[in-house]
């Protein structure tokens, strides 16, 4: 099978710190199945953050790695414990990042972390979906407490990197959560993508934020989903979180932080990181094709969106590298798309 590679060769500078090499297509023989896989044959995958981070990181000399977490695609063949789907199924899923990734034309992945894709979606559209979807999900109803079907209406949520691929799915999320969005975003166009999406304010955040708040007669939040940075944000959530708030980050800080500034008002911080179930191997591992099954329900009933913004073509190197380099640049929108591999895609691909 054809599958696009990531590899790093020693640096020549003084840090002698690898440097990665320009991303090629290699053939691979298909990937075994386990007892709970679907093979699924990959047409269309989606590019992400944790994308660039895992090519950065790749070790000069080790073989070369199949990267790519978002996929949509049928399914071919399943393995001996399957017992959601069957071949001819299309499914989307984010994957397991222990494993090889969906940058391949074909894929195993574990059905219990795989979801349907929506009626009516592309490929596209729904191999937008999984990563960013799980990642809100968890982040607003698992980590910060919050009741998906509206438990919580009235209360107020601060959402930093409205315009991401995962704040633009936590932005629909919360809205139909009945929550008051407030979203960050700072270009024109950046700004009116989080308030088609449902954000009830927008704020700039190149400038000071408690300002902002205050115009809008608001001194404190009651949740913050910090999807940007957090080391840069860290002083501004414990300003703006009220007492006894919750906060939840998914960006590792690159100082340590300082706890304590949350102490005086009892507020938690959490972290999300959408791969612990699947590292882990965790007991409820299987939440995350539940989850994936409501973001397909609510899709198909209207209440949300697919994010896709950007498709850069047929999943080549070429087009995977012009992907990181608009990911890396941080000017991205939503989500960055690639479908087919120069072959006619799925007759139902729309």
């Amino acid at each position: 099978m054809k599958a696009i590679v990531a590899e790093s060769a020693a640096a020549s500078g003084p840090d002698r710190a690898p440097r990665p090499l320009p991303l090629r297509e290699i053939e691979l023989p298909l990937p075994e199945l386990r007892p709970h896989d679907l093979l699924v044959r990959v047409e269309a995958v989606a590019v992400n953050p944790v994308d660039t981070k895992v090519r950065a990181g790749l070790a000069a000399g080790v073989p070369p790695r199949v990267l790519g977490w978002d996929a949509a695609g049928c399914v071919e063949a399943v393995g001996a414990a399957v017992s959601r789907f069957k071949p001819g199924d299309a499914v989307m899923a984010a994957g397991d990042i222990t494993r090889p990734g969906c940058h391949a034309q074909w894929l195993a992945v574990d059905e219990r972390i795989t979801g349907r894709r929506p009626k009516g979606a592309s490929w596209a559209e729904a191999a937008a979906l999984p990563l960013t979807g799980l990642t809100a999900w968890e982040a607003l109803f698992e980590r910060l407490g919050l009741d998906a079907d509206g438990g919580d209406a009235g209360r107020s949520l601060l959402i930093l990197g409205g315009a991401g691929g995962v704040g633009s799915l936590a932005i629909q999320l919360a809205r139909h959560a009945g929550l008051l969005v407030l979203a960050t975003a700072s270009r024109p166009e950046s700004a009116a993508w989080v308030r088609e999406l449902g954000a009830d304010h927008v704020l700039d955040h190149s400038r000071d934020l408690a300002p902002q708040l205050a115009e809008l007669g608001l001194d404190t939040v009651d949740r913050i989903a910090n999807f940007a940075d957090t080391d840069a944000y860290w002083d501004v959530m414990a300003e703006l979180i009220r007492p006894q708030g919750a906060i939840v980050a998914i960006v590792g800080n690159r100082e340590p932080l300082d706890l304590d500034r949350l102490k005086s008002k009892s507020a938690s911080f959490h972290w999300e990181f959408m791969f612990t179930r699947s590292r882990y191997g965790t007991p409820d591992l299987a939440r995350q094709g539940e989850i994936l099954e409501r973001l397909a329900d609510r899709i198909e009933a209207g209440e949300l969106r697919s994010t896709l913004h950007t498709q850069l073509g047929a999943i080549t190197a070429t087009n995977l590298e012009r992907a990181h380099a608009l990911v890396a640049s941080g000017r991205s929108i939503g989500k960055i798309v690639l479908q087919g591999w120069g072959e006619p895609v799925g007759a139902d691909g729309g």
